[in-house]
């Protein structure tokens, strides 16, 4: 394992970029409504892309009749194929299938069936989607910085020339579907192993990936990668997990922290008083003041105390939420403005459900475990865990003021180790 010592600095403005940006809503992706509650007229709630300047970078794909909610019989791929065991499809709740929204770049290389074999997914985070991490990690982004450089690109650590690298929204926000979009608390309570199995049949049906060279993602984006060799053992050579866990459901830290941002968010008048059946109303008569109380919960522990202090208060003010102190808090009132109460919760909700942990044993995939030794979210030992359950899998960490945050520069901080990492992979022969 490998140590940097505490370093870096970062300004509130980027902080609040990784936390959600403060932009007008973008009426981009239009849903169809289906009961009395669902809606205030055609316009979303939400965005479709976290980075509205890189909408038109996504493309979309919709997943019949795929279940949501279910069991999975892992070993058993085949009973999974549409999704978990006892599950519901949106169709049967009178909606629109299931759809998934992804960035695609990169070099794609065909077998003679004409399947991608050289694919690289990577996974969404809690509250980003493709868009955000596009943003941090591809060449020429504003937001590099933050990443500590260019991480993906032609000739970058991860290569786009001789890669197909697609970045992929999670179910639940942003360009996929979501409850924001008409069934409110009745959307089907998903899982992570739903978020992974449906981005599967997008790669293998949509996409028409044979193979999977690479999964990586940072924070749930590596709780993901954790679960696409458990679930698809023969289709993913190789993961990065980054400042993850395999067990959230067992996590003490985890658990704690947003059962406290569901309850912030359930502790708003508007939320208590419609038990989340607020679509009647428009956005600024939704639970906003309890989704902002939830973000500067999570904001309170998301980055070093020793970062926060150094800041000063005039700063920290503004991630600090009060009811009825105007002078605090102005800085969230964008991400209640960009975020819904009832996709957050069902997101939590996800998250206090999840335990691969019994499954990483069977993990054949070579496997580069990242972590922040200092995170404050998902502590090292969970790290440590993965990697000696996953035969043969390798752990570097390091610390950083940034804690949790520091995921996005995880992998610019390890380039030589990942380099390394992806020289040992091989493609199958065209």
């Amino acid at each position: 394992m490998s140590k940097a010592a505490c370093a870096g600095w970062i300004s509130l403005s980027n902080l609040m970029l990784i936390w959600g940006p403060a932009a007008a809503q973008n009426p981009a992706h239009t849903t169809t409504q289906t009961t009395a509650q669902t809606t205030n007229a055609a316009q979303p709630v939400t965005r479709a892309a976290g980075i509205p300047e890189l909408a038109d970078l996504k493309r979309y794909a919709r997943i019949p009749h795929f279940r949501l909610g279910g069991s999975y019989a892992i070993g058993q791929p085949e009973r999974y194929a549409q999704g978990g065991e006892g599950g519901t499809t949106l169709e049967s709740l009178g909606h629109a299938p299931l759809q998934l929204g992804y960035i695609a770049t990169g070099t794609p290389r065909r077998n003679a069936a004409g399947e991608i074999i050289n694919a690289v997914v990577v996974s969404a985070y809690y509250s980003g989607d493709a868009a955000f991490l596009y943003h941090y990690w591809y060449a020429g982004q504003p937001d590099n910085t933050l990443a500590g450089g260019e991480l993906i690109g032609p000739g970058r650590v991860i290569d786009t020339d001789q890669y197909y690298v697609i970045f992929v929204d999670a179910i639940g926000l942003w360009g996929s579907s979501k409850p924001s979009q008409g069934t409110g608390p009745d959307f089907p309570q998903y899982s992570l192993y739903d978020m992974v199995q449906a981005n599967y049949r997008l790669l293998r049906d949509h996409l028409r990936v044979g193979r999977v060279l690479l999964a990586m993602g940072p924070s749930m984006g590596g709780m993901q990668s954790y679960l696409w060799p458990v679930l698809q053992p023969d289709f993913v050579a190789a993961i990065l997990p980054i400042g993850a866990t395999a067990d959230t459901r067992h996590d003490p830290l985890v658990r704690h922290l947003f059962q406290l941002m569901s309850a912030a968010i359930q502790s708003d008048p508007v939320w208590r008083s419609t038990r989340g059946y607020y679509y009647d109303r428009p956005k600024s008569g939704h639970p906003n003041q309890g989704v902002a109380f939830g973000w500067s919960l999570l904001g309170h522990t998301g980055t070093s105390f020793d970062l926060q202090y150094a800041q000063g208060w005039e700063a920290k003010k503004s991630q600090v939420f009060s009811w009825d102190q105007p002078e605090l808090g102005q800085g969230l009132q964008s991400r209640a403005a960009d975020y819904d109460a009832n996709d957050l919760l069902f997101r939590n909700r996800a998250l206090f459900d999840f335990d691969a942990s019994m499954y990483l044993s069977r993990i054949r995939a070579k496997t580069l475990i990242i972590h922040v030794a200092n995170d404050q979210w998902i502590h090292l030992q969970n790290a440590h865990r993965a990697a000696a359950q996953i035969p043969g899998a390798q752990l570097y960490s390091f610390e950083d003021p940034l804690a949790h945050y520091a995921i996005f520069k995880a992998p610019n901080h390890f380039a030589p180790q990942i380099r390394a990492f992806l020289q040992g992979l091989t493609q199958p022969a065209p």
